[in-house]
């Protein structure tokens, strides 16, 4: 440390100290509000909500009893409480309607039926009737196939019926069960040895080892299928793409590597499309680039995705059309403003969260009047935001933390204006995050895939039971039906096994209950 003492007596070199100094310090609070954002958001990451969407809910909430409180006054309120407070919780409570559709099974209580009075025999006068909510516990069952032989008493000629495909031959899995473990193991993200001791329990035994086999069979079965999902997913015009991290068992070291699972969704039910949805998921043992070029080779239409450079490659011909996320850029400033909240941010934040509010007068609108509407109003919007950045940004220093998030959204600003030149595009890519959701569910149960052919298997079976859940299918109901009819499906129609095809089959032959995703 420099003392006064120290310090010479030349008037331009303290000047220059002075500079030097205040040039330090200027890199250290940029450093200090760098590594506060970062803490920031690994804590939020670690204890705290992860939902911006529901911050802004709570607040709004919050708002609106501040103007409630003021319109009708403390007294009034405390009224209204004291009037309901001597009416039990029990009663006061709304009571929720059991679905029709349950099964009902009765237990009836009689009384004496002599008066215990005056003995004479009791009328019936009516009944109270109440209902509760029960749980039957999943039970194994063996189904026997029995195939009689028949024979001519005249030509001695024999007949027997042919035994039904199975999914998996000279195997003890019903197709019900191995529904049941696939459903488990990628909806429920139950691993296998959990299920192992959950069968244990009802005295079945199920070994990994076996059931580990089981899902791989049943994946390569069903390969023509998550084939057919994948065409059609990619013959959509606007194809919602990302990537997440899963952990691999890397062979021979006993250690891991970082594999990705890549999310492409069909789904233009916001701009008033009546097409089913799709998801189709692929795996890679990296996230080199030619790997989302080799999946989207033959789409041609608008990919929303976030800035991943790997994209690129595939915007230089004009084919394809990047439409950019708002949510990953007002997430930079989000971040930014949690942890060292400021009026420049704060000003950002208001901006961007009115393009939301008109994204959500217009959600299931036709394109035609979505690109109107944004034109009107999203357009002149996302110019005051334009010159509002980069006058900001011209008061900044260029390492802030601000100025950063400013930048993304700068480099980004082409494609984060798509969306209002064509009415199919969205303000987001969060159809993408939400789909891959379960595979962030998943992580928090196993601790790695075994292999890239485990990494595989997860995608083809994220990609069936995903589809499922996007068009309010039962994942269990729909994975019977099909293994119990591909072995004998031919392969030429396999479009016909798609989730939304076999949406009738499955009403014939399921109780409603099952239909419900």
């Amino acid at each position: 440390m420099t003392t006064g003492a120290d310090l010479p007596d030349d008037v331009a070199t303290l000047k220059a100290m002075l500079v030097e100094a205040r040039a330090s310090l200027a890199e250290r609070d940029l450093e200090i509000e760098r590594l506060k954002v970062l803490i920031d958001k690994l804590k939020r990451m670690q204890f705290g909500r992860k939902s911006e969407q529901l911050d802004r809910q709570i607040e709004r909430l919050e708002k609106e009893l501040e103007d409630l409180t003021a319109a009708r006054g403390v007294a009034d309120i405390r009224r209204a409480q004291a009037s309901t407070s001597s009416v039990p919780a029990a009663e006061n409570a709304p009571k929720e309607a059991l679905a029709p559709h349950l099964p009902r099974e009765d237990h009836t209580l009689d009384p004496e039926s002599s008066c215990p009075d005056c003995g004479v025999p009791m009328r019936t006068l009516g009944e109270d009737v109440s209902e509760q909510l029960a749980r039957v516990t999943a039970a194994f069952k063996v189904i026997r196939t029995i195939r009689r032989k028949m024979i001519c008493p005249c030509c001695s000629h024999i007949a027997q019926p042919p035994m039904p495909g199975l999914p998996i031959e000279r195997s003890i899995a019903h197709p019900s069960l191995l529904a049941d473990i696939l459903v488990s193991k990628y909806a429920d993200h139950l691993p296998l040895y959990r299920q192992e001791e959950i069968a244990a329990r009802d005295g079945v035994t199920l070994d990994r080892g076996s059931m580990g086999r089981w899902v791989g069979q049943c994946e390569a079965l069903c390969a023509p299928l998550t084939e057919a999902l994948r065409r059609y997913t990619m013959a959509a015009t606007k194809v919602h793409a990302d990537d997440t991290p899963i952990p691999v068992l890397a062979p021979g070291n006993k250690k891991t590597k970082t594999g990705r699972l890549w999310v492409y969704v069909r789904d233009d039910r916001r701009s008033g499309s009546t097409e089913p949805a799709a998801v189709w998921f692929a795996y890679s043992p990296n996230r080199q680039g030619i790997h989302p070029q080799a999946h989207l080779a033959d789409f041609e239409g608008i990919l929303q995705a976030d800035a991943y450079s790997g994209f690129n490659e595939l915007f230089t011909d004009g084919t394809i059309r990047e439409a950019a996320c708002w949510d990953h850029a007002r997430r930079k400033l989000f971040e930014v403003h949690a942890s060292t909240p400021s009026d420049a941010t704060q000003k950002a934040l208001d901006m961007i969260g009115e393009l939301y509010s008109v994204e959500a007068d217009i959600r299931g609108k036709y394109p035609c009047e979505r690109l109107r509407v944004r034109q009107e109003k999203s357009k002149p919007l996302l110019a005051s935001i334009e010159t509002w950045m980069k006058d900001k940004l011209a008061t900044l220093s260029a390492k802030s933390e601000t100025a950063k998030a400013i930048r993304y959204s700068l480099n980004q600003w082409d494609a984060l204006m798509l969306y209002c030149d064509d009415g199919r595009a969205e303000i987001s890519n969060v159809l993408a995050e939400n789909a891959l959701r379960c595979v962030s569910l998943g992580r928090k149960n196993y601790m790695f895939a075994g292999s890239d052919s485990g990494g595989d298997r997860a995608a083809a079976m994220y990609s069936l039971i995903g589809s499922c859940k996007l068009n309010g299918i039962n994942p269990r109901a729909y994975l019977d039906y099909v293994l119990t009819h591909i072995a004998d499906h031919k392969i030429n129609r396999i479009d016909e096994l798609l989730p939304w095809r076999v949406l009738d089959q499955l009403r014939k032959q399921t109780s409603p209950p099952s239909l419900d995703a």
